[in-house]
């Protein structure tokens, strides 16, 4: 069994402005910044065995920074991103939020679907048993669509369930990855 821990990016500016990001590669705002120490210390001796982010700077840096001086492999992956809202990139948030049930398999226009973004997870997480022995812990830093797929996949949560359930920020969130 795989430990998979998921941590959520640090604060962007487009968070700050409650605007939806999607595949905006907006950076990480100086609380973000300060966040990314924040994890650094909360995993200072912890076992860590290897990091994955999305290839989105606000994902990445997170982890970069968070893992900085540590001997913790940190990869990039394409897959782990946000969803793709389309035409409602770096809308409003709220916006946004209230089309998550009706986008579950109907893309955002020029965007994609939830079950998109799912299957994209669901390929990353095929791969990980590969590269990973049982007792190896593995953080995955990511977005909402990237814990969505985790809550689907892992859990075996229904899609429309878990992209309108209430969200909060904590410190980490654990999942058992079965080889």
């Amino acid at each position: 069994m795989i430990t998979l821990i998921f941590e959520a990016h640090s604060t962007t500016f487009d968070n700050e402005a409650e605007l939806s990001s999607g595949h905006n590669d907006v950076d990480l705002s100086p609380l973000g910044l300060r966040q990314c120490v924040e994890l650094r210390e909360r995993y200072a001796g912890k076992k860590v065995d290897a990091v994955y982010t999305s290839d989105l700077q606000r994902a990445y840096k997170t982890g970069a920074i968070a893992f900085e001086g540590r001997h913790t492999p940190l990869f990039t992956d394409k897959r782990l991103r946000e969803c793709d809202y389309g035409e409602l990139t770096q809308q409003d948030a709220h916006m946004v939020k209230a089309q998550r049930l009706q986008r579950v398999d109907v893309p955002f226009p020029n965007g994609e679907s939830y079950r998109q973004t799912s299957a994209r997870m669901k390929a990353f997480l095929d791969e990980l048993p590969a590269r990973h022995k049982d007792g190896d812990v593995v953080m995955v830093i990511g977005h909402r669509a990237t814990q969505y797929g985790l809550e689907h996949w892992i859990l075996g949560k229904p899609l429309e369930e878990v992209v309108v359930a209430p969200w909060a920020w904590q410190p980490g969130w654990t999942y058992e990855l079965k080889k």
